[in-house]
């Protein structure tokens, strides 16, 4: 199954979903590219969502985004059972800033059952935690800059596979 909008912005549709199906026998996964993109494999530059997604916010099995949400999830913050990133929450959680899981481990501050971090941020009782003590960096012009270099890169990615699609 695949749907495509009529609308297309900058060469991508605003909507692309595609589900795979059995092909000739074999199973055909479904690749979807677009500005919001759904599928068994999603590249969406501002939402991804499935098995595998990368975009802007992406949601998956296996995620990578500037905040990605999933199984395995790689991002500026990411959120899920592995999370790697700058901002991680998760299981297991890698932060470059600050990591919260069961183990959490970053460079600056982390919480978590086994922390590791220069700022280790331990809760007053065992079950719960104030929502006050996890840190929360300034917003600095270099980090826009940042994210928008990254949605361009992102918008590359989709126009470069959707070329290579259309071939």
């Amino acid at each position: 199954m695949e749907y495509q909008s009529s609308t297309r912005i900058l060469g991508l549709p605003l909507v692309h979903v595609a589900v795979g199906g059995v092909e000739g026998g074999r199973y055909r996964r479904g690749v979807a590219t677009g500005w919001i993109a759904l599928g068994d494999v999603a590249i969406g530059v501002v939402f991804a969502g499935g098995g595998v997604s990368m975009g802007g916010i992406s949601l998956g099995g296996l995620s990578l985004g500037l905040m990605a949400f999933g199984g395995a999830a790689f991002g500026a913050l990411a959120l899920g059972g592995l999370a790697v990133g700058v901002v991680a929450v998760g299981g297991a959680a890698l932060g470059w800033y600050a990591a919260v899981g069961g183990l959490a481990v970053a460079r600056e501050y982390a919480i978590g059952g086994a922390a590791f971090a220069r700022h280790v941020i331990a809760p007053a009782a065992p079950a719960s935690f104030p929502i006050s003590s996890i840190p929360h960096p300034p917003f600095r012009w270099r980090d826009a800059a940042l994210l928008i270099v990254m949605l361009w890169a992102l918008l590359r990615i989709a126009l470069s596979i959707r070329e290579r699609r259309t071939r």
